[in-house]
């Protein structure tokens, strides 16, 4: 299933400092993307590092800056939908300190992402709900 995100998406995010972006040089190569889906609840909606440029550190890089972010703006949790079986996520999440949230506890606002993942036809069977708590030590390193 392809998806792109929309222009309005990145602009709104761009305005209200939710987007970050990784650079090579003056060109952008990686990026994290921040939906905040209640007051003062960060979601890590999406985050990409292009694969020519991968396993540098700037997905690693990207994901500690939004968990720095979150804490200074006063959240208390970050989370993030991530598939269960690929290798590179739900353990990438976990070095970093996220933990999976069981289904039979997540909040509305939670409950309600991953419906709306189910209904783009990403079964939940497939996906993990993880959170980060805010202003806890990140790990120093993730390999």
């Amino acid at each position: 299933m392809a998806e792109t995100t929309d222009h309005d998406t990145f602009a709104d995010a761009v305005r209200e400092g939710r987007l970050w972006v990784a650079l090579s040089g003056n060109r952008p190569v990686g990026f994290a993307l921040v939906k905040m889906i209640g007051s003062g609840l960060p979601h890590l909606e999406e985050i990409d590092v292009d694969p020519p440029h991968g396993r540098r550190g700037l997905g690693t890089a990207l994901v500690r800056t939004v968990c720095d972010w979150a804490a200074a703006s006063g959240s208390a949790t970050l989370t993030l939908t991530t598939f269960r079986a690929v290798p590179w996520n739900l353990p990438f999440y976990a070095r970093l300190g996220f933990v999976e949230v069981p289904f039979s506890t997540l909040s509305p606002e939670l409950a309600a992402i991953v419906a709306e993942e189910a209904h783009r036809g990403l079964d939940p069977a497939t996906r993990a709900v993880m959170a980060y708590q805010c202003g806890q030590p990140l790990p120093v390193s993730t390999r």
